[in-house]
């Protein structure tokens, strides 16, 4: 297991380098930053004077190794429009977005656990028919289609939930939480819906129902359990996607979390604060990565084996 851990590992260098240059190159190609925090009647010695005080001036390719110098003592700079070290706003601005991500992937999981388990149980019924339309429908609404609708109708018509921001306490959460969670919720229930009727329909499973065991025993326990990894899989892939896609929602709903810091970044041209913020959100997401081939491994003991053979 820890080699195999070392080696994904080691593949998951070349994506993240890749991204930390990669960021630094589209950064520069927003445009230079001395026209948006300088008047417009500003003195060409004003602003070679900013962009000697940030660096600018050098050569992009000696900008690049001050950059990835910074990078590996986890130094990105300090914002320019607030002076603030640019990492620390990055890690204050990545809890919102991880809570975000973990409820809404943990209500998602219970609604597609439950509504695929019982559209499996009675294959191209009436009920199965129904939970695959709406499935099939969340999956493929766009979520900021359904953030502006969820904000008309719920806030604007009725009035009950705010428009944006966090200062309504748990209301806040109710509309970034309902959009975020339809296309996952709907791509779940898919695939547990597959994967449940392959397993109720495997040997083992009517052996169990031979011996007289129970439907709720057969599917929690027998089938539920084979028919875990693969949904496993999809979950975490939606759950990278909800980290590093969640940055429409946020900025919607003015959730400060890290998608919304990285949009006003780019705005703003404040170069520090996108590179930090991007780069955390590509380690989360390696991590992430680990943490679901883990828990493959745990689940499917051909994948243990496999690691353990190749080790």
């Amino acid at each position: 297991m820890l080699t195999f851990l070392r080696r994904r590992a080691l593949t998951s260098l070349v994506p993240l380098l890749a991204v930390v240059l990669g960021v630094f190159v589209l950064a520069r190609l927003t445009g230079n930053p001395a026209s948006l925090y300088l008047p417009e009647n500003a003195t060409a010695e004003a602003r070679e004077q900013f962009s000697a005080a940030n660096g600018f001036d050098k050569p992009i390719w000696s900008q690049l190794l001050d950059y990835l110098a910074g990078v590996t003592r986890l130094d990105f700079g300090t914002s320019l429009r607030t002076g603030e070290d640019a990492a620390t706003m990055a890690l204050r601005a990545f809890p919102a977005t991880l809570q975000l991500a973990v409820v809404t992937m943990i209500l998602a999981c219970a609604v597609a656990v439950g509504v695929g388990c019982w559209a499996a149980l009675k294959p191209n019924g009436l009920g199965d028919r129904i939970s695959g339309m709406l499935s099939m429908t969340a999956a493929s609404v766009p979520d900021f289609w359904l953030a502006i609708l969820g904000i008309w109708v719920f806030a604007i018509m009725l009035g009950v939930l705010p428009t944006s921001g966090v200062d309504a306490g748990g209301a806040s959460w109710v509309l970034p939480i309902a959009v975020l969670m339809v296309r996952p919720a709907g791509v779940l229930t898919q695939v547990v819906r597959g994967a449940m009727i392959s397993a109720l329909g495997s040997p083992y499973v009517k052996v169990a129902r031979a011996k007289g065991a129970g439907e709720g025993r057969v599917v929690a326990r027998h089938a539920l359990k084979n028919a875990a990894p693969p949904a496993l899989t999809v979950a975490g892939d939606l759950a990278v996607g909800l980290i590093n896609g969640a940055v429409v929602v946020e900025t919607i709903f003015g959730w400060p979390g890290i998608g919304k810091l990285m949009i006003d970044a780019i705005l703003q041209r404040d170069f520090a604060v996108l590179q930090a913020a991007v780069a955390l959100t590509a380690i989360s997401i390696f991590v992430l990565n680990i943490a679901i081939d883990i828990g493959y491994a745990l689940l499917d003991a051909r994948v243990r084996n496999k690691s353990g053979a190749t080790a």
